[in-house]
Parts: structure tokens; sequence; C-alpha cells
């Protein structure tokens, strides 16, 4: 997967978003894990921020994930706006209570009267060789809970401008930033505020013959094939869904009603993933547009492996993709 690097990297432009949010509201406060300045630490995505706003909105906070979360969700509830930051995704487990039991559902349990103005920002998915302690997808835990919003974004651009609605949004979002992507994507950023709503797909390449949608790295795989598959004739659309819950139905449907076949890719594990929701809901409203079943193409049940050779082979890439596509366009 080659990528392109002109200007701000996923990295910065998430760095750019906590700035600025930090900046135009003194509620927002980020507390999380190796957030501080250290001496010879290595460069991080809060790097700069606690010089610029001071320990007392930059609180580096003990590694116990349980005791963290809960912290900021008592934050959110006393007017606060914070910013939990986790090295990996993996480490939400260790703070599954308060983020399904308390944060999620605190806007229900008290009819309205409470909000959990909350955002969980951690780096998820695999392709750096970290092994099952740092490449795990867990979205699909997540998204079976009402009450919490999830987003990850593919560019630098839908980084900086979803982090920024989510910073704003008086609901918990978890904030998922692929680590494949922080130093290997760049793009030119509008000098320009700017912020992008969430709930929204997006289509990154328009096609005829078959919709793959997908997100995360694995847009940049499914353009790739995309671009392969155009060399045999057939079109793909590549769309990427950039919020996971709520889910943009309207585009999907959409998108499918005009080319009659939908492929699901994700890192995630295959089993009860997010791509089988999304089959359901597909199979519930586009029935009808659809000439041939719908596919997915995910990671193996399996525990996500350390060893770079079998990591290749565990996530999806562009040619599986491919090659999957080509099975749903043989159906007339």
């Amino acid at each position: 997967m080659e990528l392109t690097q002109p200007e701000t990297s996923y990295a910065d432009a998430v760095r750019q978003a906590l700035r600025e949010e930090m900046r135009r509201d003194p509620t927002v406060v980020i507390l999380g894990e190796d957030v501080g300045e250290r001496p010879h630490a290595s460069p991080r995505v809060t790097s700069g921020l606690q010089a610029e706003f001071g320990p007392e909105r930059v609180i580096d906070m003990p590694v116990m994930q349980s005791a963290l979360v809960g912290a900021a969700v008592g934050a959110a509830l006393a007017g606060l706006r914070p910013v939990v930051t986790l090295p990996a995704a993996d480490f939400l487990a260790g703070a599954f209570n308060p983020i399904v039991e308390v944060a999620a559902k605190m806007h229900w349990r008290t009819a309205g009267r409470l909000r959990v103005p909350l955002v969980i920002r951690c780096a998820a998915g695999g392709g750096n060789h970290d092994g099952s302690w740092r490449s795990q997808s867990p979205e699909g835990w997540f998204a079976h809970v009402p009450g919490l919003k999830i987003v990850m974004p593919a560019t630098p651009y839908d980084a900086k401008g979803l982090l920024k609605a989510a910073i704003r949004d008086d609901n918990p979002v978890l904030f998922l930033e692929h680590s494949y992507l922080y130093r290997r994507t760049h793009e030119p950023l509008p000098a320009e505020e700017y912020t992008l709503p969430l709930g929204q797909a997006e289509i990154r390449r328009e096609g005829a013959d078959l919709t793959i949608i997908t997100y995360g790295a694995q847009v940049y795989h499914a353009a790739e094939a995309a671009e392969m598959l155009a060399g045999e004739g057939i079109s793909a659309e590549v769309l990427d869904l950039r919020t996971l819950a709520p889910l943009d139905l309207t585009a999907l449907t959409a998108s499918v009603a005009h080319t009659h076949r939908a492929l699901i890719v994700h890192e995630a594990t295959l089993t009860a993933g997010l791509g089988a929701e999304i089959a359901a809901h597909l199979s519930d409203r586009s029935f009808s547009d659809l000439r041939a079943p719908i596919l997915r193409v995910a990671a193996p049940d399996t525990p996500y492996p350390a060893a770079p050779a079998l990591e290749a082979a565990y996530l999806p890439d562009a040619a599986r993709i491919a090659a999957a596509a080509r099975t749903l366009v043989a159906y007339q």
C-alpha cells in the first residue's frame, strides 16, 4: 500500500484538532496514559500540549484504564469536556464497565437530564507488527452498545474534522485512530477552521458494478483493489463509512441501489464483526436492489498474530478484496 506524503500527517491532524479545541474551549481537558512531557520520550500525538496548556488540563494518569475512564466520566458530568487518551484500543477492555455501563447509559437513565460529553481516543488496527496487545480492532464490541458513537477516520482531513466534531458532541464518542496511518498518510489541510458531521459516509471512488464498503486503513486497500479491477473492466465504488455508530444507512442503501452488489471489508475478525450488521441492514433495506449475495472480507477468527509473515496473511489486502469483487460481478 503506497501512500503519498505531501503536507499534514494523520497524527499531526489529530494534534491540531486537540490544540484548536483546547484553545477554543477552556472546558476541554485531556486525561490519559503517557500524555505528559517527559525527557527522551518518543514523539506522540499529544506532544507539546502539556507544555502549552499545563498539567491541570493535560493530565498524565496512571496505567489503570477503569479508573482513568471513570474519572473522565465524572469530569464530563461535572461540566468539563474530557478527551481520554489510551495508547491502544486493546486497552479499552480494561475500561469496559465505565464506558458501557455508565457513560453510554447515563443520558437515558436520567431521562435526558445528564449528558456525558466524553471522547475516548486510541490507536486501533494493525499492520505495525505489534501483536495481539496493540493491534486489535474492537469496534464491534462497542457498536452493540446504545448511547455510544464510534468514529474511525481514514484521512488526515477527516481525522481533524471528525475529532473536533466529536469533542463538541454532548454524547460519549469512541474515536479510533488507525495506528498504521499516523505517519504514513499526509495531505494539505485547510487553513480555516472546519468540522465534519458525525454519521455521514463518504464516497472515495465512484463506480457502477459493485460497492466496497469499508473504513480505516482498509479504505486504501479498497482503493488499490478498485484500481486493479478498473484495468479488468470492473467499476468498483468505494464507500468510506467514517462513522461506525450511527451508520449512514442512507449512503449505504443509495450506493447499493446504484451498483447492485455489496462487498464489506474490515480488519476485525469475521464473526459478529461490524460487517455482519451492515449486511443485515442491506438485506432488510436493499434486498430488491441486490443482484448477488453480500460478501465480506475480514480477518480470520483467530487471535492477532505477532510474526510479520502471519500478520500479512491475517489482514485483508487489495488482492483479497479484488478476488472477492470478481466473485461478486460473476453473478448475473
